[in-house]
C-alpha cells in the first residue's frame, strides 16, 4: 500500500512542474489540430452525401451539405465536424462547369490550404479529375480517388442470372484502374457515400492515416463515425493516452487551497470528457436511429444509452467530492501537503476516466455486435 502511494505521489505532477505543461500541451494538441479535407469531383458524384455521412449526418439534419439532383455546390464550403470543430470538410463545386473550368478550378479553390484530397466519381474518373490529380500531385499534396455509388451498380447487376458481388466488384476496380494509367494507378477506393460500413471506407482510413502526420493522424481517427470495432479500439487507444494528461491537469490544480476549486474543475473536465466519449463512440440517440436504418435493425434505435452517461457523471460527482475535500485539507500543509493533494487528486481522476472509458467502449462494443459490424 505505501509503495503505491509513493509510485503515485512520484507519478503525480504538481502545479508548475514541467511534466504538468508538457501534459496540457499534449491534450491541446490532439484537440486543436486542424485538418481540412478537400471533397471534389465532377457535379452529382456524390461529395455532400459523403461529407455528411463522415460527420455522421443525414442530407436533412441541420448543417448538412446541400444535396440534390442539379448542381447544389456553387461555391467552397466548409462543414466544421460536430464533435471535433477542429476538423474542417469543404465540398468543392463540381469541376468541368461552365461555372469553374478546369484549367483556373486549382487556384480558385486555393488548393494549398488543404492537407488531402478525395476525388469522388460515381462513373468513369473524367480527364478533368485526372488533371486535378496532376495538380495536386504538383503541389506535393496526397489525394484519393473515391468510385461512389457502389450500391446502386450492385442492384443493377443482381437481376443477371451470372451475378457475382466479387466479380462485380473486381470489374469495376478494373475498370476504374484502366481510367487512371496516366496518373500512375492509383488505388480506387469503392464506396457507398450513404453508408460508409459498407465497401472500401476502412481501407480508405487506413491508407490516409498512413500517408498523415502523427497528430494529425489521431485527431482524424476521433472525427471519424464509429463503423465497425476496428475503428471503436483506434479511437479507445487514442482517448486512454489522454487520461494521464488530465490527471495530470486535476493534479496541479488540487494544490491550489481554494475551496471548491478542485471539485468544480474536476466535474467539469468529467463531464465534458464523458460527453465527448458517448458521442465519439455513436452512443447517442441520433447515432443509434441513424445505425438502426443503416444495418436495418429497428431495434437498436431503442438501445437508450443516456442513462449510462448520467451514472457515470453521478458516481464521479460523489466519488471527487470526497477526493476534494481531503484535496483541500492536505493543501494546507506546505509542501508534503500539495505533493499529498496532487497524488489524491491525479490518481481519482485517473481511476475515474479509465472506468468512464471502459464501460462506455464496453457498451459501443455491445451495439456493434448488435448491429453486426464486429
Amino acid at each position: 500500500m505505501t509503495s503505491r502511494r509513493s509510485d503515485e505521489s512520484a507519478a503525480s505532477p504538481a502545479s508548475g512542474d514541467p511534466t504538468l505543461q508538457r501534459a496540457q500541451e499534449e491534450i491541446e494538441r490532439l484537440f486543436n489540430v486542424s485538418i481540412s479535407i478537400a471533397v471534389t469531383g465532377e457535379s452529382g458524384a456524390g461529395k455532400s452525401t459523403f461529407i455528411n455521412a463522415f460527420r455522421n449526418l443525414d442530407d436533412e439534419d441541420e448543417g448538412a451539405a446541400k444535396t440534390g439532383v442539379t448542381q447544389t455546390t456553387t461555391k467552397p464550403g466548409s462543414y466544421t465536424h460536430p464533435t471535433m470543430p477542429n476538423v474542417k470538410l469543404w465540398d468543392l463545386p463540381g469541376v468541368g462547369t461552365p461555372q469553374f473550368q478546369a484549367n483556373t478550378y486549382a487556384k480558385e479553390m486555393k488548393f494549398d490550404r488543404f492537407d488531402f484530397f478525395l476525388i469522388i466519381s460515381s462513373g468513369r474518373f473524367t480527364e478533368n479529375d485526372l488533371m486535378l490529380a496532376k495538380e495536386i500531385k504538383e503541389r506535393k499534396r496526397q489525394f484519393y480517388f473515391i468510385r461512389s455509388k457502389i450500391d446502386v451498380d450492385i442492384l443493377n447487376e443482381q437481376s443477371k442470372r451470372s451475378f457475382n458481388r466479387e466479380t462485380t466488384l473486381s470489374e469495376i476496380r478494373r475498370y476504374c484502374g484502366e481510367n487512371l494509367k496516366d496518373v500512375g494507378n492509383p488505388k480506387v477506393f469503392l464506396l457507398n457515400c450513404k453508408d460508409l460500413t459498407a465497401f472500401d471506407f476502412e481501407e480508405l482510413v487506413e491508407t490516409i492515416k498512413s500517408e498523415l502526420p502523427q497528430h494529425k493522424q489521431e485527431a482524424l481517427l476521433l472525427s471519424l463515425p464509429v463503423s465497425s470495432v476496428a475503428i471503436l479500439e483506434e479511437k479507445v487507444k487514442i482517448l486512454e493516452k489522454v487520461i494521464w494528461g488530465v490527471a495530470s491537469m486535476s493534479a496541479g490544480i488540487a494544490v491550489v487551497p481554494v475551496p471548491g476549486l478542485s471539485f468544480g474543475c474536476d466535474m467539469a473536465i468529467v463531464g465534458s470528457f464523458f460527453t465527448a466519449w458517448y458521442h465519439a463512440f455513436g452512443l447517442d440517440d441520433k447515432s443509434l436511429e441513424k445505425l438502426s436504418v443503416l444495418v436495418k435493425k429497428p431495434h437498436l434505435k431503442t438501445l437508450e444509452k443516456s442513462s449510462l452517461l448520467k451514472g457515470l457523471t453521478q458516481t464521479s460527482a460523489l466519488k471527487l467530492g470526497a477526493s476534494a475535500f481531503g484535496e483541500f485539507l492536505c493543501s494546507l500543509v506546505p509542501v508534503a501537503g500539495s505533493v499529498a493533494a496532487a497524488a489524491i487528486s491525479f490518481t481519482t481522476m485517473r481511476d475515474l476516466l479509465q472506468k468512464g472509458l471502459k464501460e462506455l467502449a464496453d457498451e459501443a462494443r455491445k451495439v456493434l455486435r448488435e448491429a453486426g459490424l464486429e
